[in-house]
């Protein structure tokens, strides 16, 4: 069966740093694009970024381009997502998405498989 699970959440000050981790399962996790999706209280889901399957190709939304970083180690199974400079509107659960194919995608209809979520607070 698939199977992701994230880890790494938690509660961090306001300009604080996370890496949140995915170790997935019951796919071929080499063979597909990845991304991390997030959902803030009470608001939809947002793409925050994707990493192709090698790990060649990269993607962020805009609302974190240049303070985060996504990465992958297909030996592991693993996708990670390191976040800088947290803000308060970083405040959702995360969540680890698989794509069909070998590319990201931002769109959430292209997501295949959802990990159960970590949760990220940012406050004072």
């Amino acid at each position: 069966a698939v199977k992701m699970v994230e880890s790494g959440g938690g509660l961090v000050q306001p300009g604080g740093s996370l890496r949140l981790s995915c170790l997935a399962s019951g796919f071929a996790f080499r063979s597909v694009g990845m991304s991390w999706v997030r959902q803030a209280p009470g608001k939809g889901l947002e793409w925050v970024s994707g990493i192709n399957s090698d790990g060649g190709s990269t993607g962020y939304a805009e609302s974190v381009k240049g303070r985060s970083t996504i990465s992958r180690d297909n030996s592991k199974n693993a996708l990670y997502l390191q976040l800088n400079s947290l803000k308060t509107e970083d405040t959702a659960m995360y969540y680890c998405a698989s794509h069909h194919w070998d590319t990201w995608s931002m769109f959430i209809s292209d997501v295949a498989y959802w990990g159960q979520g970590t949760q990220v607070t940012v406050s004072s």
